[in-house]
């Protein structure tokens, strides 16, 4: 039997796991895209990859808007969203209306911690897994998607009653969906994508939280410097520490599961974070140099609320939260000023 996948947010990730899920025989793998939708329509993708070589994922349908992926009356076994997060802007899961069945599961391969809820209470039958991917890939240019290096994700499925109380009737159905993706990436080539349950995979987020959060903020108040600056500068250094150590603190007491052994210890980041010589800057403080709204909330906001809502503070994620607020919103005060 086919699956049919829809991917909302055909960019760079989104498109590199289309174009490995669409290998499989047996499953139709369609695409919306936004800026990329008259390349792709034409020419499909071309993917390039150290791993997995050259070639082209013609998508089975390439929409241009949900509009008219609604129009096709096609029944989505799963729909797939790697948009940026961004609840201070939009909600993001309004996209899907009309998309979704009781049947279909949502996979949300997104930064930060809480992109789940939206989903969960707009489609409240819906199974929804959640996805946490460290593959490099780039859009150079519309249509041509470039997989650099990394291709592993893990998703586990989301179920937000198991962190306080017991489980439900319907957690089985979307482990085994959860489950049923996983092993299509293995079936598409990604050979270390993994399912974890829903508390280690939310611990996987807040370790990543743990990185975004401290460097990511960081950066940007520092004047944009790299990584590799920011962990080779005394100061700054501890700082980082600091705020990894206070996150992932944090993170067992609220999902009540000790951090797995395998994570890297703040500590060991930073080691590796002192060998890159890339170059590189957290995305963070590149949508800030390109004016663009920053994942505050995922990033910051919410971990905030949600360990405060647990009855824990996180005293250096505030202040860099609070201050990068602050510094967007009279940027945007700014901006708007200048349009009239």
């Amino acid at each position: 039997m086919s699956s049919e996948i829809l991917i909302v947010g055909a960019g760079a990730i989104g498109a590199f796991y289309a174009s490995r899920l669409a290998q499989i025989a047996s499953t139709r793998v369609s695409v919306i895209c936004r800026s990329n939708y008259s390349a792709v329509k034409a020419n499909g993708f071309k993917v390039s990859s150290p791993q997995y070589g050259d070639y082209t994922f013609t998508p089975s349908h390439t929409f241009a808007n949900p509009a008219e992926a609604r129009d096709s009356r096609v029944q989505w076994d799963y729909i797939v969203v790697s948009t940026k997060a961004l609840p201070d802007v939009s909600d993001d899961s309004e996209i899907l209306d009309g998309l979704v069945n009781d049947s279909t599961a949502i996979v949300l391969i997104q930064n930060g911690l809480g992109v789940e809820a939206p989903y969960a209470r707009r489609f409240p039958k819906a199974s929804i897994c959640s996805a946490v991917t460290i593959a490099s890939c780039a859009q150079p240019s519309h249509g041509h998607i470039t997989h650099n290096r990394w291709t592993r994700i893990n998703s586990g499925p989301y179920l937000p009653h198991l962190d306080t109380g017991n489980s439900q009737s319907t957690d089985d159905r979307v482990t085994a969906q959860n489950n049923a993706f996983i092993r299509m990436l293995k079936e598409g080539g990604i050979k270390d994508a993994e399912a974890y349950d829903h508390a280690k995979l939310q611990l996987v987020r807040w370790h990543k939280i743990a990185i975004n959060a401290s460097m990511n903020p960081s950066s940007v108040l520092a004047g944009g410097v790299s990584n590799y600056e920011m962990s080779n500068d005394s100061e700054l250094a501890l700082h980082l520490k600091g705020v990894m150590e206070e996150v992932l603190d944090v993170a067992p007491k609220i999902l009540g599961k000790p951090l797995p052994k395998e994570f890297a210890s703040p500590e060991a980041i930073l080691r590796s974070t002192q060998k890159n010589t890339s170059g590189s800057k957290p995305s963070m403080a590149l949508d800030w140099e390109q004016g663009k709204t920053m994942e505050l909330e995922v990033i910051l906001g919410n971990p905030i609320r949600i360990a405060r809502e647990r009855g824990f503070d996180l005293p250096r994620l505030q202040a860099l939260y609070a201050l990068l607020r602050m510094a967007q919103q009279t940027r945007q005060k700014a901006q708007s000023k200048s349009k009239i």
